[in-house]
């Protein structure tokens, strides 16, 4: 118990950049998604699947990378376009989440909110074997033309891209929240809630989808 207690406290993401060789074996890696996939998940619908890259399919899905950033970019240079191909090359192993809406009675927002919770789940236990991580979106997650290159359909979102490896430095610590701005102990008599104002703007709200 005190070994994860310790773990949680003290986890957090590793530079890709500090991210080197060895990755988890198969082994491991079985294990990793077996655990990241061990999250509430309301119907048992499992909205959500893997894409696990290593080896040369890293280089491989460069070309992937080149084509759609030149989609978004066609004016891009040659030299920009070669830099974004290697973009999964910055660790051993990178695996993709896929959010996928199952049809059914529950909400689709929780069904996001399993695919979030198995990235995070990813992590923690890819973290507990030793590893490093970082969970990136950036611009490819966003993509129309390389969710279609990969495969992807009007279900699937990708929650996100967890680069995995042996970090090679420790990271340094960074400010957490202050509870007391971001914790109510309801009463009716002070129902006042503390929304952690003052961290980041406030963004422009978003419309009842009724899910």
């Amino acid at each position: 118990m005190s070994n994860t207690i310790e773990l949680l406290k003290t986890r957090r993401s590793s530079k890709v950049a500090s991210l080197s060789e060895p990755a988890p074996n198969a082994s491991q890696l079985q294990d990793i998604l077996t655990i990241a996939s061990r999250v509430p998940d309301h119907g048992k619908y499992h909205p959500w699947y893997f894409i696990v890259f290593e080896g040369e399919a890293r280089r491989e899905i460069g070309e992937y990378l080149r084509t759609a950033y030149k989609a978004k970019n066609p004016n891009a240079e040659i030299a920009k376009l070669d830099l974004e191909a290697e973009r999964f090359l910055r660790a051993p192993m990178v695996i993709a989440v896929v959010s996928r809406i199952r049809e059914g009675k529950n909400p689709q927002w929780e069904q996001i909110l399993s695919a979030g919770a198995v990235c995070y789940n990813l992590c923690l236990a890819a973290n507990a074997y030793g590893f490093g991580t970082n969970w990136l979106t950036e611009w490819y997650s966003y993509s129309p033309t390389f969710k279609k290159l990969m495969g992807l359909d009007a279900h699937d979102n990708f929650a996100g891209f967890i680069y995995v490896g042996t970090s090679s430095e420790k990271q340094e610590e960074r400010d957490r929240p202050d509870l007391s701005k971001i914790v109510t102990h309801w009463s009716n008599k002070n129902p006042t809630l503390n929304k952690g104002d003052g961290y980041g703007q406030l963004g422009k709200g978003y419309p009842d989808k009724g899910f």
